[in-house]
């Protein structure tokens, strides 16, 4: 099934709201607090926690965007979309960002859901080494006009 963010709108998982740059400021900050909260759980090997905070340092930081956009998400899935909508699509932000969201959104719910998987230091490495990235463009992304 191809979903955007168009069918996001639709269903109610993505609205309006007032734009609000204060709010995306702190969703940035909440951002780098989650990436922390990773490293820490590396130190101490931690490997599925590491994962959970590393994809919520990257959802939090998708989610300033939106916000700055005057948008609100009642789901993880749609801020991919909304991203590949409006900015991925538009050549404001490259593609693969919204698939490294998508592959560590997907890798979140299987830690958190499956009781069957298993977190290796490496999976763990990739995730915090891709959330740093990602909270970096997603800082760069703030900085450019609304796509």
């Amino acid at each position: 099934m191809n979903f955007t963010s168009e069918e996001c709108f639709k269903g109610g998982l993505l609205r309006r709201i007032p734009r609000a740059p204060a709010d995306a400021e702190e969703e940035l900050k909440a951002a780098a607090e989650w990436l922390g909260e990773a490293g820490k759980n590396m130190q101490v090997t931690a490997y599925k926690s590491a994962i959970i905070s590393a994809y919520n340092a990257m959802f939090h930081a998708g989610r300033a965007i939106l916000i700055r956009d005057g948008v609100r998400e009642r789901s993880h899935f749609c801020v991919a979309r909304y991203l590949e909508d409006f900015y991925a699509k538009k050549g404001a932000l490259e593609k693969k960002w919204v698939e490294l969201l998508d592959f560590y959104r997907e890798m979140r719910h299987e830690d958190q859901y499956a009781a069957t998987f298993v977190a290796t230091e490496k999976d763990a490495k990739g995730a915090l080494a891709a959330a740093k990235e990602f909270t970096e463009r997603m800082k760069t992304l703030m900085k450019s006009a609304h796509g």
